[in-house]
């Protein structure tokens, strides 16, 4: 089953080389917006969302939509929505050729709650389950980045329970999520030193790396993007210290973030993404209001799921979608490069995951 599932994603991926997809095999969704962090970097934590979607309109988007291979889920916190087993479930059941369910956890809900379930998750037999676990620096720095005293000692006990986790669970996968900005500029690598006091086994392929970036629609961060963000050059020479102490690999998730870091010293080197998105092609984003936006990076909203009846392709054929598709291939889409979006734009130009 999962080797059909995994030759499923791999052939779609490979068809956006050649083309524009039907349909988005990538869903990027963030099923809500409440979050318990303090992030001097990210204001979803400022929101007091109301009206989220339902389990019962989620289900009907599921049931609608079933061509998705790849569910993005994403916050806010996702863990805490109570009902978050019976949203993937959803998924599951309807995107009957679905490969791979990633979420990212600030490890602040209760551990046990979170590997309780996850646990859940994990025993829906969907191929691939990878967790994020946000960690933005050592202890004392982590904390401060975050805004919650403890937070730290909380992700390292959450790797834990992930790990203990993994030995019944074969499908679980899990990376640090670590975010360069100006309040942890230069520490990349005494971060690393210091977790790995904690965690022996752990490796730098152990650690996934993006750049701070801003965001209307998502981070709600453009307004104070200067104060937060990292030298650039300085950035791009941390990842490259980085990348020359990872560790040789040919399973297909490490040769995508081989090719993904590689391209984030370019760009932050240059300031241009090194491809060009395939935002409106191979993904798009849904926020827990169910409003549809090319990306997380981009404000330009497309539509409601509340008002087309649950159904994409009544916005992915419109006349907005091919007008966004039009920017894009001008580039005209606002710059960024994070892995939600870059990733489509790395497996739909193959020779940029061996060059």
């Amino acid at each position: 089953m999962g080797v059909f599932e995994a030759s499923g994603l791999a052939y779609t991926a490979l068809k956006s080389n050649f083309g524009s997809l039907k349909r988005p095999y990538k869903l990027n969704f963030a099923i809500t917006m409440h979050c318990q962090s303090r992030c001097l970097t990210c204001n979803i934590w400022q929101l007091k969302p109301v009206g989220e979607l339902t389990i019962e309109e989620i289900r009907e988007f599921a049931r609608k939509n079933s061509y998705f291979r790849w569910i993005e889920i994403t916050g806010g916190e996702p863990f805490l929505r109570s009902d978050i087993v019976d949203i993937v479930r959803a998924f599951k059941e309807n995107s009957r050729g679905l490969y791979i369910v990633t979420i990212p956890t600030n490890s602040l809900t209760n551990p046990d709650v979170i590997a309780k379930r996850l646990g859940e998750i994990l025993n829906l037999r969907i191929p691939k389950v990878v967790i994020t676990l946000s960690l933005d620096g050592y202890r004392e720095l982590h904390d401060k980045i975050r805004g919650v005293p403890g937070n730290y000692d909380k992700v390292i006990a959450m790797y834990r329970k992930l790990k203990e986790l993994q030995k019944t669970h074969k499908n679980l996968g899990f990376v640090f999520g670590y975010t360069m900005s100006a309040y942890n500029a230069g520490q990349l690598m005494e971060t690393f030193r210091r977790v790995k006091s904690e965690l022996p086994e752990v490796t730098f392929n152990d650690f996934h790396i993006n750049l701070a970036q801003e965001s209307d629609n998502y981070y709600h961060n453009a307004e104070n993007s200067v104060s937060y963000k990292a030298d650039n050059a300085k950035a791009a020479a941390e990842i490259k210290e980085f990348i020359k102490n990872r560790k040789a690999s040919a399973a297909p998730e490490q040769v995508i973030e081989n090719a993904f870091l590689k391209n984030l010293v370019k760009f932050a080197n240059t300031g241009k993404p090194p491809l060009r998105s395939r935002s409106m092609e191979a993904s798009l984003f849904m926020d827990n209001m169910g409003n549809i936006y090319p990306s997380i990076m981009w404000n330009r909203r497309i539509g409601n799921v509340r008002e087309i009846g649950f159904d994409l392709s009544k916005v992915w054929d419109g006349s907005e979608a091919r007008e966004v598709r039009r920017l894009i291939k001008e580039g005209m889409e606002p710059i960024h490069w994070t892995s939600c979006e870059a990733y489509q734009s790395l497996t739909g130009k193959v020779t940029k995951l061996i060059l």
